[in-house]
């Protein structure tokens, strides 16, 4: 069985950090597109960090460059999400996702269950 599970989110302060993990179960990471996505209240979701398969090509989005840094750990099946110098604009729910390919991204044939991140003060 399929199975993508986010964890990490909570509560920081404006300037802190956080980890998100996404643990894959039923597929091996390192074969697949893994993206992670977040929806603030009343935003469409976006997409905010990605990572190809095999060659581990990474991209961001323009607001989280220099902030966020995705990666991969294929002994653990997990990919992860660093974030620093989070601002209140980052908050909403972080969605991690599973595509064959990173050209597929934006429809990818797994999603999690989600995780709040909230950045207040």
């Amino acid at each position: 069985q399929v199975q993508l599970v986010e964890s990490g989110g909570g509560l920081v302060q404006p300037g802190g950090s956080l980890r998100l993990s996404c643990a894959a179960s039923g597929f091996a990471v390192e074969h697949y597109a893994i993206g992670w996505f977040r929806q603030a209240p009343g935003k469409e979701r976006e997409g905010v960090s990605y990572i190809s398969s095999l060659s581990s090509s990474t991209y961001y989005a323009d607001s989280v460059k220099g902030r966020f840094t995705i990666s991969r750990d294929n002994g653990e099946n997990t990919v992860y999400l660093d974030m620093h110098s989070l601002e209140p604009e980052d908050a909403g729910v972080y969605y991690c996702a599973a595509a064959e390919t990173l050209s597929t991204i934006l429809h990818p044939d797994y999603w999690g269950q989600g995780t709040q991140v909230t950045v207040s003060s």
